[in-house]
């Protein structure tokens, strides 16, 4: 089972599977309340889990919790957001 917690320490939101760490979504908070997303990881022997996507989608929800918007820089999550734009109206325009 994977568990998504958000590492306020190192700005990011991680995932663990069976309390090692599998990947991580990394955010800036900038100014005007804007969260830019620039890289997402996932280590190579956790891929093809959706693990990812599991990072995103908390990562998304704790920024719309917050109010902030979000800036994806990161392809992964361009594309996720495009594959589920009930997230739309977070990106910052």
């Amino acid at each position: 089972m994977a568990d998504v917690i958000k590492n306020t320490e190192d700005h990011r939101f991680e995932v663990h599977v069976e309390g090692e760490l599998a990947g991580w979504l990394d955010y800036i908070v900038g100014s005007r309340g804007v969260i830019t997303l620039p890289h997402t990881v996932v280590e190579e022997r956790f891929r093809g889990r959706g693990l990812a996507g599991d990072l995103v989608r908390a990562g998304l929800d704790d920024i719309r919790s917050q109010g902030y918007l979000v800036r994806p820089k990161c392809s992964y999550v361009q594309g996720w957001i495009a594959q589920h734009p009930e997230y739309d109206d977070l990106v910052a325009r």
